[in-house]
């Protein structure tokens, strides 16, 4: 009987389609429904490499995705969020959480793919409630799991017949690096070990696959799932970089480890199938779970050791900024309100010259269209919403304590100071949206209107740089700088919208490069406004 190769092609393909489309669906609900929470779990529950490890298990069972995990951790390296120690101890943690997706799929609810199908599509489009509808996309994304490994199953069936398929396992069979290579190629194809895990799963199911072809599958998976980290650390810093080179370097070494005792490993699954009565997708499952944990384990005492390698295969100096609150320190407000007064200033001005880094960064992004200067100020952004958070916090549990009314006054400008660095963070992220609108829509515009930009965009930094330095050094003269600074950016703002209107009528310049121009001008102008705030609170401070 011969094969249809079109429709075996068309089946596995669509489920494939499917079963991604269900795994991020199903991440997105989970994703949704934990918040903002999964950020802070990484960062808060990373002290050391064990708390690292567990904290990279909960966030990728949560969001149910390996590389979802390791990409955020990549990027909270980048931001100077975690040290790559810790980074180190989530990816182990990654990788063993990603094994729970294999053990779902061990529990064969094939046949109830489609009524959870059914039941996901009413929560999503019957319920109004933002809670019902996560758990519909939970639901959705569940059924299309099933759905898309049924049809690709049924796909993969015929395949038992191909004489050229039956030669590969074989040759895989005998030759395990073959099936390690086969299995980091395919992965690195699909961008999912989850996916590649259920294929295999199925394989080995309709018996196309036996154990000893399976289990070297398996382990170059767990290769191929460290492409997204990779592509994610391109042109990010040399401490996401190194991040990444662990990613690879940990299930390198545990692949090699594992190729050496594969015949004790094969023997203990076979052990392990018999002694649980193991269903065979079941039995993929636990051995994706064995040879992660088991990887871990060795690995996890050795984080220092790995650390080295990757600082030594990676070299340069590491550019990455201390995003985290440096100076806040609790104890402090109850021992010396004063002192934590203090304390909470020079927070501020840290605050105060990332925001100025990031108008540079938006600047430069501006100017040479370089995504990495984007990523930048996105970043720089986040930090400003991080330290806005802590150093409010702070603020507001030492406003409980005994200060002067001298204090009191500085006290309350700092929070107000807080406010308006946040803010000049809120308008940089509004110029990148523009310049992303710019790009996406090959907007031009006109070396005028550019120079102009360029010119509003030094006067607007200097105003900001200046504001923050006269908080600094209580500096009189420098804050008066500013105030009359601002009447400067008005006078800008107004001349070169009527500039603008001018190349409009001449027709030298588009409607939509207008809406850039004019939104960037006005951001530039209000963040001028921000920085007059500082300063004329400054003014009306003048013992700080």
């Amino acid at each position: 009987m011969g094969i249809n190769v079109q429709e075996m092609l068309f089946q596995f393909l669509g489920g494939l389609g499917i079963f991604l489309y269900g795994i991020k669906l199903m991440g997105d609900g989970l994703q949704q429904s934990a918040g903002d929470r999964l950020r802070d779990i990484l960062d808060r529950f990373t002290t050391n490499p064990l708390m690292g490890v567990l904290a990279g298990i909960l966030v990728t069972v949560l969001i149910q995705s390996s590389s979802a995990t390791t990409v955020i951790t990549v990027g909270l390296v980048s931001a100077g969020f975690m040290t790559l120690r810790q980074a180190i101890g989530v990816i182990m943690g990654a990788n063993i959480g990603t094994t729970v997706t294999a053990f779902i799929i061990g529990i064969d609810v094939g046949a109830y793919a489609l009524p959870i199908l059914a039941l996901g599509a009413v929560f999503i489009f019957f319920f109004k409630s933002k809670k019902m509808h996560n758990m519909g996309m939970i639901l959705f994304g569940f059924g299309s799991l099933f759905f898309g490994l049924e049809l690709m199953s049924d796909g993969m069936k015929p395949l038992r017949s191909l004489e050229t398929f039956h030669d590969l396992t074989v040759n895989m069979s005998s030759s395990p690096i073959l099936g390690v290579v086969v299995g980091t190629i395919f992965t690195v194809i699909v961008q999912s070990s989850s996916a590649t895990i259920g294929i295999l799963q199925g394989l080995f199911s309709e018996n196309l696959l036996d154990l000893n072809a399976a289990l070297p599958v398996l382990f170059g998976d767990n290769i191929g799932t460290t492409i997204t980290a990779i592509l994610a650390s391109i042109g990010a810093s040399v401490a996401a970089r190194r991040a990444a080179a662990t990613h690879v370097l940990f299930n390198v070494i545990g692949t090699v480890i594992f190729l050496i005792i594969l015949p004790l490993f094969t023997q203990f699954i076979h052990y392990l199938t018999g002694m649980l009565d193991l269903e065979p997708k079941m039995v993929i499952a636990f051995a994706h779970g064995t040879f992660n944990v088991t990887n871990t384990l060795i690995q996890l005492p050795f984080v220092g050791v790995l650390a080295m390698i990757v600082t030594k295969l990676i070299p340069g100096e590491d550019t990455v900024i201390e995003y985290k609150a440096k100076h806040l320190d609790p104890i402090f407000i109850e021992q010396s309100p004063s002192i934590a007064l203090g304390q909470a200033k020079e927070e501020v001005i840290r605050m105060g010259q990332f925001a100025v880094k990031g108008m540079e960064e938006v600047q430069l992004y501006l100017k040479t269209k370089n995504q990495k200067h984007a990523d930048t100020a996105t970043q720089v952004e986040e930090a400003l919403n991080n330290l806005d958070k802590k150093i409010t916090d702070y603020l507001v549990h030492l406003s409980g304590t005994s200060l002067s009314e001298a204090e009191l006054e500085k006290h309350n400008m700092l929070i107000d100071a807080v406010r308006d660095i946040e803010r000049i963070g809120d308008h940089c992220e509004n110029i990148v949206e523009l310049i992303d609108y710019q790009q996406a829509n090959k907007v031009k515009i006109t070396d005028q209107a550019m120079a102009d930009l360029e010119e509003m965009f030094a006067l607007t930094i200097s105003a900001v740089n200046k504001s923050v330095k006269a908080l600094d050094e209580n500096d009189l003269n420098l804050a008066k700088e500013v105030a009359q600074k601002e009447d400067l950016i008005d006078k800008m703002e107004r001349k070169l919208r009527k500039q603008h209107i001018l190349r409009m009528n001449e027709g030298l310049c588009t409607g939509q490069a207008g809406i850039v121009f004019v939104d960037i001008i006005s951001n530039l102008e209000r963040m001028g406004d921000h920085a007059v705030n500082i300063a004329e609170a400054i003014l009306g401070v003048r013992d700080l």
